[in-house]
This record gives structure tokens, C-alpha cells and sequence, in this order.
């Protein structure tokens, strides 16, 4: 059995560009594309934490150090300048790698910098 599983997590950044006449995609930093293991043109999830809009794109690399975030084409009416997005990655994973799967878990501060990265998400408390 195949199970898709999350891959990786930018968590919390800041929307910093939105082109609606661009060719759509996501442009994202390119360390924190690093940092993250997400690949240029890997499909990703954008969950808006602003206005609740979830969707896919793909991702392409921006500047490293640059702090972009740009969501582009059809993207840039689902997530406009200012607001905080989660972008995921999902892979495919045999049950056996799945048990023992940790994802890399990137945090940022307002400015799209890393302030530190995970393998787990803490346990949500009752």
C-alpha cells in the first residue's frame, strides 16, 4: 500500500507579491525551498490562513534570500500581499518508509526568514 504522506511544510509565511498576469505558479525563496526539500516545479498545497482558501500550484524558485512569496496567475486571486500561508508537499510512501517517516517542517518569521525547522509536529493538547 501506497499512502500519501506530508513531505514538507513551510509554515506560516507571509504573501509578499501577487501576479495575476504572470505565469501561474508560486515563486517561494529559494533557501527556504531548501530548507524545505521542496524541488522547483514540485506540486504544492497553499492553505490561506487569512481567508481559509486552500490550493495547488507548483513551486518555482525566487531569489535566494529574497524573502518572496509570490503567488502568481490563477493563485494571485486565492492569496493577496500581507497574508500568512502554509505551503505543503506530499509524497508517496510504501507503508514500511511511512512508519518511519518524518517530515521537514520550515518556520518563518514575517519576513520570510527561517527562524527553525522541525521533523514533528507537537501533539495538540484536549
Amino acid at each position: 500500500m501506497q499512502l500519501n504522506m506530508l513531505k514538507a511544510k513551510i509554515h506560516r509565511a507571509t504573501v509578499t507579491v501577487a501576479e495575476l498576469d504572470y505565469e501561474g505558479s508560486c515563486a517561494i525563496d529559494g533557501h527556504l525551498l531548501d530548507a524545505s526539500g521542496i524541488i522547483e516545479y514540485e506540486q504544492i498545497h497553499i492553505y490561506n490562513v487569512n481567508n481559509g482558501e486552500r490550493f495547488s500550484t507548483y513551486a518555482i524558485r525566487a531569489d535566494e534570500g529574497s524573502g518572496i512569496i509570490s503567488t502568481n496567475g490563477a493563485a494571485a486571486h486565492r492569496a493577496q500581499p500581507g497574508d500568512v500561508i502554509i505551503i505543503c508537499a506530499y509524497g508517496c510512501y510504501a507503508e514500511a518508509e511511512a512508519a518511519a517517516h518524518k517530515p521537514q517542517l520550515v518556520y518563518v518569521d514575517r519576513q520570510n526568514k527561517v527562524t527553525h525547522t522541525k521533523r514533528s509536529i507537537p501533539k495538540q493538547a484536549a
